[in-house]
């Protein structure tokens, strides 16, 4: 039993020492770690072991308010970083000339389908009746087989010589009857015409007459088997060939005049209020037959630009044109009123202008002011202008658009400032009064 309690006392004891030198240990690695650390500087006072150079104590002094002044910057460089930049014009208001733009077809002053006035077989063609020619006025295009038509002239004359010998007798025989009439001793005028032969002489006049007009209709049909050219004109088609027999108002061939073209330009309403009274009034101007100095309003009094449209801008062709007169209707299927241009001898130009091309048509109009000029960009697809103000703040607005030109649209200011910032490409994520960083591009 004291064997035991001895062994156990034995092992306390061993544990109790193990602790002890453990806790010796610790002290003596914190005491050795605390004598290399120096001791921190009092409140307002540095160690003596350290010494500070003034500048150094300065520079230190001045590092918290560096570090703000920084940290503002920073901010405001990243806030000014989150705003979208837009490209705005600085745009006055001005006095601008209206140009009115539009579009049509180039036609042929006469577009003439020719048909034959008599029947019978094409003997001959010339060698300018062909699609594409140009002839002039009187050319000989085709001859018809002409025997009947000789035929019937030859008895067209011999009716019209027994005709005039019938009337000769009828003439002698009714002053024959008149001289036996006053012989006969009765007085005053007798009870019947045929006495004097009256009626025979009225009916061989009537039927001389008839003879000469039936020569007249012979020699009429034995022209038309000349076939001519009604005017100056280039051949569309030719519906005939050699041999081939026609009927009376069968096609011969399709006519273009060439002595000018003409083109029918739509407006609307707006395009009508940009343009001057002198167009306006042609059609009035030339009834009263008004002279140029007296009313500016000749017949070339307003003159038009014409290009051919679809072309390359560069390479596109122009020609001079002036309005001829205005429609006085409004289309059914465009709803629109007309003007008509006119180009004079459209082959002889220096580019031939031909029947069918597309053409644009520009025309100067009045002169407005107060308006702003601005690239066709700055009008979003909703038909509105954006604009910056001076705090940054996008505002929007209707355009109302006056007229085009050259990529640049014209519109009545919505505001009243003498300059204001458009934005020139208006994106669609905008929105009334959001802060944008604006950047200044010309026109």
């Amino acid at each position: 039993m004291k064997q035991i309690i001895t062994r156990k006392l034995k092992k306390n004891a061993l544990t109790i020492a193990i602790t002890l030198a453990a806790a010796g240990s610790i002290f003596v690695v914190s005491a050795y770690n605390g004598s290399q650390m120096e001791p921190g500087p009092e409140k307002g006072k540095w160690p003596a072991s350290t010494k500070v150079a003034p500048q150094q104590m300065e520079q230190n002094a001045d590092k918290p308010s560096d570090r703000l002044g920084a940290s503002e910057t920073a901010k405001k460089a990243g806030s000014a970083s989150l705003l979208s930049q837009v490209a705005v014009q600085p745009t006055p208001s001005a006095t601008y000339q209206a140009e009115v733009t539009g579009y049509g077809e180039t036609k042929p002053r006469f577009e003439l389908t020719y048909t034959s006035e008599i029947s019978g077989r094409i003997e001959w063609l010339a060698e300018t009746f062909e699609s594409g020619r140009v002839v002039k006025q009187g050319d000989l295009l085709a001859k018809l087989d002409d025997t009947s038509y000789q035929q019937a002239v030859s008895q067209a004359k011999a009716d019209v010589a027994t005709a005039q010998l019938e009337l000769l007798e009828e003439q002698r025989q009714g002053e024959q009857a008149r001289s036996e009439w006053e012989r006969s001793g009765l007085s005053g005028e007798p009870s019947s015409p045929l006495v004097l032969r009256e009626p025979q002489l009225a009916s061989a006049e009537a039927a001389l007459e008839n003879a000469q007009k039936t020569l007249a209709k012979a020699e009429r049909d034995l022209n038309f088997t000349d076939i001519t050219a009604p005017f100056d004109g280039v051949i569309v088609s030719r519906n005939v060939q050699l041999g081939s027999f026609i009927n009376v108002g069968g096609e011969v061939a399709m006519l273009y005049s060439v002595d000018r073209i003409e083109i029918e330009i739509p407006l609307s309403d707006k395009q009508w209020a940009n343009l001057p009274q002198a167009v306006i009034n042609v059609d009035a101007a030339k009834s009263d037959e008004l002279t140029l100095n007296e009313s500016n309003n000749s017949t070339h009094q307003w003159s038009a630009t014409i290009s051919s449209a679809g072309s390359d801008s560069d390479n596109r062709q122009q020609w001079t044109a002036y309005v001829e007169r205005t429609h006085q209707y409004v289309a059914q299927d465009t709803r629109q009123r007309s003007l008509v241009l006119v180009v004079e001898n459209p082959l002889q130009q220096d580019t031939p202008l031909y029947p069918g091309t597309f053409v644009q048509a520009t025309i100067e109009g009045v002169t407005i002011d107060y308006l702003w000029e601005l690239p066709s960009s700055a009008r979003s697809q909703q038909g509105e202008i954006w604009t910056v103000d001076n705090e940054g703040l996008l505002q929007k607005s209707t355009a109302n658009t006056l007229f085009e030109r050259q990529n640049k649209i014209y519109v009545t200011p919505t505001q009243d400032e003498s300059l204001v910032q458009v934005v020139k490409r208006p994106l669609s994520n905008f929105k009334a009064g959001m802060k944008v960083m604006p950047t200044v591009e010309e026109l």
